[in-house]
């Protein structure tokens, strides 16, 4: 299974950006593709998830109204649309994979261990 993740880069506050996390070796439609991310000298954090299957999603309160998460089958990639960037947004954001939607939701990144290598976001003031 490889995930690999793209779209980062240097956005002013407002603006946007927009990730792509394309997946190999696995279907999307099988398991639950989440966006998490980590600011230097912090812990990771779940950012967005979701499950093509069901239609499930889910988003961390910090980013809701901003952030939207899509599947797109056909290219086995998940996207993550990002709006309104602030500055607290800069971080090395990652897509991790699990076969289960629910775990995923609960557990957040301890329960993974499928990652992309990541992509770096930095939003200016």
């Amino acid at each position: 299974v490889q995930l690999v993740e793209s779209g980062g880069g240097l956005a002013q506050a407002g603006g946007s950006l927009r990730l792509s996390c394309v997946v190999s070796g696995v279907s999307i439609a099988d398991y639950a593709i989440g966006w998490f991310r980590q600011a230097p000298g912090k812990e990771r954090e779940g950012v967005s998830y979701i499950s093509v299957m069901t239609g499930m999603t889910h988003y961390a309160d910090s980013v809701k109204g901003r952030f939207t998460i899509s599947g797109d089958s056909a290219k086995n990639t998940v996207s993550l649309q990002m709006n309104s960037l602030k500055p607290e947004d800069t971080a090395e954001y990652y897509c991790g994979a699990d076969p289960s939607y629910f775990r995923m939701a609960e557990a957040g990144y301890k329960s993974l261990n499928i990652w992309g290598r990541g992509t770096s976001v930095t939003v200016s003031s």
